[in-house]
């Protein structure tokens, strides 16, 4: 069953995520929000690789109102995050916040979440509820006898419910864990539970090298049980690097079109040229190439050609000298600093074609 199709819709600013809407991209700006310019130039530069949904962090009551600067200059829906101060999701809505992330365990009393509530209903901006494995309540611990998916999915449900309870339905859930078995986990029994659209995440995912592959496996393993409905890839480094990591999960797993894919042989000893340079080079050069195709880096002029056959394009080098091959035929020989130019020139063609 896609529950994909069943969550609901929720508007954020202009975007609508949930009753099957394709899944957007989201990160988040590691500037400090207080400094406008370059939080704006952070978030230009996600949108133009493909960020479709950004969060702040909102620390001070600063942070709050730079965000009503911020949107002015921005394009993507923004999301304000915030953390034990109830006053600042206030704020935040109040200075153009398009949806506020809380966890309601930890802004306080029963009081300062249904002012927060209030506010939101009043402007009609949704609420992210947000729960974390590493602030799991005592009593949920306990009863589940350590951090368990049972006690994540609980904890989520039971801080909807006070929202809900105060007349509040306008609400996305966020369930994460550094575990990707146990984030998996979580979601499947929260995805049969509810039909509030999921934020999904591994949180603390890691170095752009463990990160990468942690969220490819925990999201690969959410995603395609049609569980999803929104998706933050989480690494310490670039959020640019989020995004890219994101866009190319989606396209994987088959979810998202677009963009071109690069498909390069692994080095062997015939390699005669820098393949993996040549390859990322090939990978930077299409980002901005709105085609989808499949474009083939080959490392040697014995196999390349056959190899490159079920790429659109294809380029195989060795011995200063590059081939362009197009339908596993030899098209061009150009020398081989040539190669990159010519494959942009072929590309940037193709949309004319």
């Amino acid at each position: 069953m896609m529950h994909r199709e069943h969550t609901k819709a929720i508007r954020i600013g202009d975007r609508v995520i949930g009753a099957g809407n394709p899944i957007l991209i989201q990160s988040m700006t590691n500037t400090k929000t207080e400094d406008v310019e370059a939080t704006v130039n952070q978030i230009l530069a996600l949108e133009a690789a493909g960020c479709e949904i950004i969060r702040c962090a909102v620390p001070t009551m600063e942070a709050a109102e730079a965000l009503e600067k911020i949107k002015k200059q921005i394009h993507i829906p923004l999301v304000a995050d915030i953390h034990f101060d109830y006053r600042l999701a206030i704020a935040a809505m109040e200075h153009g916040a398009d949806k506020i992330r809380i966890n309601p365990g930890n802004i306080g009393s029963r009081e300062r979440i249904q002012a927060v509530v209030d506010v939101a209903k009043e402007r009609s901006i949704p609420i992210r509820v947000g729960v974390n494995s590493g602030s799991l309540e005592k009593e949920l611990v306990e009863k589940y006898h350590g951090v368990t998916a049972e006690g994540l999915v609980e904890s989520a449900l039971d801080k909807v419910k006070i929202i809900e309870d105060m007349g509040y339905a306008n609400l996305v859930i966020s369930i994460k864990s550094s575990d990707v078995m146990m984030c998996a986990k979580a979601h499947e029994l929260i995805a049969e539970k509810t039909t509030y659209p999921l934020h999904v995440g591994i949180t603390e995912a890691g170095t752009l090298y463990s990160g990468n592959i942690k969220s490819a496996v925990g999201l690969g393993i959410i995603l395609s049980q049609g569980i999803g409905d929104t998706i933050r890839v989480s690494l310490t480094g670039a959020p640019l690097e989020e995004i890219k990591s994101a866009k190319r999960i989606l396209k994987t797993l088959g979810l998202r079109k677009g963009g071109i894919e690069v498909v390069s042989c692994p080095t062997c000893g015939r390699t005669e040229i820098d393949l993996i340079g040549l390859a990322n080079q090939v990978e930077t050069l299409v980002q901005d190439i709105p085609l989808d195709i499949k474009v083939a880096v080959m490392g040697c002029v014995v196999n390349g050609p056959g190899e490159a056959k079920e790429a659109d394009i294809g380029i195989a080098g060795g011995k200063g000298v590059g081939l362009l091959i197009k339908g596993g035929e030899i098209v061009k020989k150009v020398r081989e600093e040539e190669l990159l130019d010519c494959l942009r020139e072929e590309l940037l063609h193709w949309q004319k074609e």
